[in-house]
């Protein structure tokens, strides 16, 4: 009798450029391969890999033709290439970490939906991305054996926009490393007269998208530098993936806009310091399926101002002063908040260093491993 053989579409672990799927993807599918040898994993990569993710011995790599930078070779990657080497491989399950799967597809398939935000905010991503998730999605999450969603929100979010059965939807949360912690206060200053002059900062984490409300975070920005005649500056550390055009339209109507530092992408090491020293972490996105950041901020014992919408209260819990992220003068009222209030400040760090400790990578990969299970005993 052959051992369970599970394929796994790996497209998303790329050397240094790990985003929140990939990390998701990366910590779950370590943890899986390495407490369970008996199982025969498949990994599907789309281009040449790298070492450090083929995690034990019982992961054999695949390279499949094209690789996927655009929509149209996502049809190609997920409905022409995967299948015909699923066909030949014979796997007893397909795992897709980023949601995309094979319609049509005679095997059993786990789709592990994050988030749907680009079915309430299309105008958000390009028209070839909108259009493809938009067509695609409600079909994945029809076709999939079962699905795997990281909060609450998302299961009620995607039984509601796509009249999906509950019962097919697992939730699991996810972790974040323990290397993010909280520095010493010499450590601190030592970053901040790296990074911003010695001044303190209010930083945001996370990929530059429209959706994570960046321009409405550049104007609560301003706004509470007018009001608090404060030398704090604002730090985003993250890629530009889409919207840089309206975002430097309002840097540049900003009085404020020198107080305003873009890193980029940064080293993990560099993320983990910039978060530990800063005086807030500002994550007011309009729609998000988790938000990671919000943990990385607890563990560094960094306090939250965070919005009040999606599945940011269900993560952050009593860790954050909460604002509306589609009013300005709201997001203001929470920095004001946080910089009068030192006893309130130093509460939500008390809090946030409890509710950290729901969120691990080792439960993360104990229930995608149980939704694994259900999905093939289906």
């Amino acid at each position: 009798m052959r051992p369970t053989t599970i394929a796994v579409n790996a497209r998303m672990l790329l050397k240094n450029r790990l985003d929140g799927i990939g990390w998701i993807a990366y910590h779950t599918l370590k943890r899986m391969v390495q407490e369970h040898p008996e199982i025969n994993f498949i990994f599907l990569f789309d281009r040449k890999y790298d070492k450090e993710f083929i995690f034990g011995p019982n992961v054999t790599p695949y390279v499949v033709f094209p690789p996927t930078r655009h929509p149209v070779l996502y049809v190609l990657w997920f409905q022409i290439a995967i299948p015909r080497i699923l066909n030949k491989l014979k796997p007893d399950l397909f795992l897709s970490h980023d949601g995309l799967i094979t319609l049509g597809a005679k095997y059993k398939q786990l789709s592990v939906i994050c988030d749907i935000n680009f079915f309430h905010y299309p105008k958000d991503l390009p028209f070839a991305y909108r259009t493809f998730f938009n067509f695609f999605f409600p079909r994945y999450a029809a076709q999939a054996t079962r699905i795997l969603t990281i909060s609450n929100f998302c299961k009620n979010d995607i039984v509601k926009s796509y009249h999906t059965n509950p019962d097919k939807i697992d939730v699991t949360y996810v972790g974040v490393e323990s290397s993010f912690a909280p520095l010493p206060e010499e450590k601190q200053a030592e970053v901040r007269a790296k990074h911003t002059d010695g001044k303190k900062y209010f930083i945001f984490v996370g990929s530059i998208h429209p959706r994570k409300n960046i321009v409405g975070l550049l104007k609560a920005f301003e706004l509470f530098k007018q009001k608090s005649g404060s030398d704090y500056k604002l730090v985003l550390a993250g890629s530009f993936f889409w919207g840089k055009k309206e975002i430097n339209k309002t840097l540049e109507e900003m009085k404020y806009k020198n107080d305003v530092i873009f890193t980029g992408r940064t080293p993990d090491n560099t993320l983990r310091e910039l978060l530990a020293s800063a005086f807030c972490l500002t994550f007011v996105s309009y729609f998000e399926g988790f938000g990671i950041p919000l943990i990385e901020a607890m563990r560094c014992h960094t306090p939250i101002i965070s919005s009040n919408v999606t599945s940011l209260p269900e993560v952050a819990g009593d860790a954050a002063i909460y604002v509306d992220p589609f009013n300005i003068e709201d997001m203001c009222r929470g920095m004001l908040t946080m910089y009068q209030d030192e006893t309130l400040r130093n509460s939500l760090i008390k809090n946030g260093i409890e509710q950290y400790k729901k969120f691990t990578w080792d439960a993360s990969a104990q229930g995608f491993w149980s939704s694994i299970q259900k999905t093939l005993s289906q």
